[in-house]
């Protein structure tokens, strides 16, 4: 029938995941105003986590997983869309608690959608996806707190993945001089293809500080780890300096003391995609439109198919993703 389309779908049995494709119908997609022909997604460390089954963030199956979509508005009960209309969704708990972007078709809340910004196309959009819109949030809210390529070298830590190669893309085009750290010898030229002035190894900050304070060596720094890293990163920042937290790749809890925040004045800037606000989220896009340079967003971006979404979520959780995987719908 021509309203059937391709989903990824997960069930679970006995607490353990499995996915696989399968056909669905307009009838079997939940509740929402907007119906949108699913173009692009995207994969991201959290996409990875879902398909997973890790972290209990999907509580109801069957599920479609896919935090991140673009596509064609093909019916819309909102006066904000119209059929034919271009649309990108991240955040608001789409491909967790609702379902997401891994299917042809997707039904959801015109409040979550924003218009595709012009100057930019559906594969970009989820070539950028979450990871792209965390870097940019991440990079604005370093400047909101004074942040300047005069102030000296910002740190990008777990740069070869998805947000961190965004991040090292943006701050180089502003004309930042970026330190990019990794654990893996064969990204360093690829991340200094990015623009990237300096790799830092990511032994050098994965094991604790004898010292609540080390040496200043960062203006500021977007850091996708958390765990010791981040502890290690604020014990190294400069006077005044931020660091922008948005990951947790390395860990949830941190061990650090006070002394950086009232010795140093540092600022630690937390950073969620999830729940921005339709204003703020047209912003980080219109900048990422302005601030990201496309050809290295194209270098550091790689194709696949629906069907290789579940070996690709194994991929990113293991590290082994290299900058950004769109999803060909």
């Amino acid at each position: 029938m021509a309203d059937r389309f391709p989903a990824l779908v997960l069930t679970e049995d006995d607490g353990k995941v499995a996915s696989a494709v399968t056909t669905l119908g307009e009838d079997d997609l939940p509740e929402g105003d907007v119906t949108v022909r699913v173009t692009y997604s995207g994969l991201n460390y959290k996409d990875g986590m879902i398909v997973n089954g890790i972290g209990r963030l999907v509580r109801d199956y069957p599920h479609v997983p896919g935090i991140d979509f673009a596509g064609i508005v093909e019916s819309s009960d909102s006066e904000r869309y119209m059929a034919g209309d271009t649309v990108v969704l991240t955040g608001w708990r789409v491909g967790e608690m609702h379902w997401g972007g891994y299917a042809g078709k997707a039904r959801v809340k015109s409040d979550w959608l924003v218009p595709l910004p012009d100057g930019l196309t559906d594969r970009r959009a989820m070539a950028i996806g979450t990871a792209g819109f965390t870097s940019m949030l991440c990079v604005a809210a370093l400047e909101d707190h004074g942040l300047t390529p005069d102030s000296g070298t910002v740190l990008v830590t777990g740069a070869a993945g998805g947000v961190g190669s965004v991040a090292v893309s943006i701050l180089a085009k502003r004309g930042y001089t970026v330190a990019a750290s990794t654990g893996r010898v064969e990204q360093h030229d690829y991340l200094r293809s990015l623009g990237a002035s300096e790799i830092v190894d990511r032994g050098e900050l994965s094991e604790p500080s004898k010292r609540p304070l080390e040496a200043e060596r960062f203006a500021g720094a977007v850091d996708t780890v958390g765990g010791t890293t981040l502890a290690r990163v604020l014990a190294q920042t400069q006077y005044g300096g931020s660091v922008a937290a948005c990951g947790l790749a390395g860990g949830a809890n941190l061990e650090t003391t006070v002394l950086p925040f009232l010795l140093r004045s540092v600022n630690l800037l937390g950073i969620d995609s999830v729940m921005q606000p339709y204003e703020n989220r047209t912003r980080i896009w219109q900048r990422l439109v302005d601030d990201l340079p496309m050809d290295r967003l194209d270098a550091l971006t790689e194709e696949i198919a629906l069907e290789d979404v579940s070996q690709a979520a194994n991929d990113i959780l293991k590290g082994q993703v290299r900058g950004r995987l769109v999803v060909k719908l």
